[in-house]
């Protein structure tokens, strides 16, 4: 394996351009603006070179690296606390349940309220894999390697963590929940709506969406069936979430309708089952394991194969020590793949 993840740095910027020129638009946090990328991997640096060790306004941009080439293949996106500056707004799903004597019937509507509830979370995203490497678990290498971060850090992030899955579109890019809701108040389409929040923010959503709770039998029939629905080509990402012990509680993304799930931090398969191991040296062959390695900007992480001795120290492939750069005596976090 010749790829590994590692803390993206600002000369990325000309790499990540090119990808997020891919992602066919919805992918709020990497935006085909090259200024508003610049933006995120300055603040990413300054992430990275924080002093202390509590919850922030932090983001952590990673990149998936072909090492013998060094081109940038995938990247995602770590945030230590959301809604720490600006609100962060979700709409939470609720059923008010009326009765009418005179009808005899009780009557159960869904309604979209707009909530801030999950302020303080720490947040996964921004994830995007080259089309032409979607294969060989990459893919997973990419979403798994950032709880490893995040443990490798724990103080620096909330007890939740959540994660927006982008919602159903049709082959323009439309949002048929946007068009319901959020068009009929901005005059604006969801694609510049989108562009206009990954750019500027979401405090327009503030100054100008409705506050009283909406009722999704109002909406009509293409609006109320994608609520809750990831896109298509985001149903195996909300797998691996699934299996990570993400949950879908009701909330949903305030632009199109894509689920929000959260899970507890120290919950997450990865976070509850990676160890700490110290590297004894060498080895070829033995268990494909998922290994991250070094803090902060000199995070990474890959794919290594690994045995373990007698005295419980590690066996890494040579490939892998190089790829992170590490020898015996390095601690390193592992997870089963």
């Amino acid at each position: 394996m010749t790829r590994r993840i590692r803390a993206a740095r600002p000369d990325d910027l000309r790499a990540l351009y090119d990808l997020s020129k891919l992602t066919g638009g919805g992918f709020t946090n990497l935006p085909a603006d090259r200024p508003t990328l610049e933006k995120k991997l300055e603040r990413s640096e300054a992430g990275f070179g924080r002093k202390g060790e509590t919850a922030g306004d932090d983001l952590y941009v990673f990149v998936l690296e072909d090492i013998e080439s060094k081109s940038i293949r995938g990247t995602c996106q770590v945030f230590g606390a959301v809604g720490t500056d600006r609100p962060f707004y979700s709409y939470l799903i609720s059923t008010l349940t009326q009765k009418s004597e005179e009808l005899g019937r009780i009557f159960r509507n869904q309604t979209l309220n707009l909530t801030t509830d999950l302020e303080g979370s720490s947040e996964v995203g921004g994830l995007f894999l080259h089309p032409h490497e979607r294969a060989g678990g990459l893919g997973m290498l990419l979403a798994r390697s950032r709880y490893l971060f995040i443990k490798q850090h724990r103080p620096r992030f909330g007890d939740v963590v959540l994660a927006e899955l982008r919602g159903v579109m049709d082959q323009g890019g439309n949002s048929p929940f946007w068009d319901a809701i959020g068009g009929r108040f901005f005059g604006m389409s969801f694609p510049e709506a989108d562009e206009f929040n990954a750019v500027h923010g979401t405090q327009f959503i503030a100054d100008l969406f409705p506050k009283s709770p909406i009722y999704v039998s109002m909406l009509p029939e293409s609006a109320q069936s994608v609520i809750g629905q990831p896109h298509p080509t985001g149903r195996a990402a909300m797998k691996m979430l699934e299996h990570e012990n993400f949950d879908w509680d009701g909330y949903v993304d305030i632009f199109d309708g894509g689920p929000t799930v959260t899970a507890r931090t120290d919950k997450i398969r990865t976070v509850r089952d990676s160890e700490w191991q110290l590297v004894g040296g060498s080895a070829s062959g033995g268990e494909t394991m998922i290994i991250a390695a070094g803090t902060y900007h000199h995070f990474a992480a890959c794919y290594g194969q690994v045995q373990r001795t007698a005295n419980g120290e590690l066996l890494v492939d040579d490939n892998a020590l190089r790829a992170l750069d590490i020898g015996p005596g390095d601690r390193v976090l592992v997870a089963p793949r």
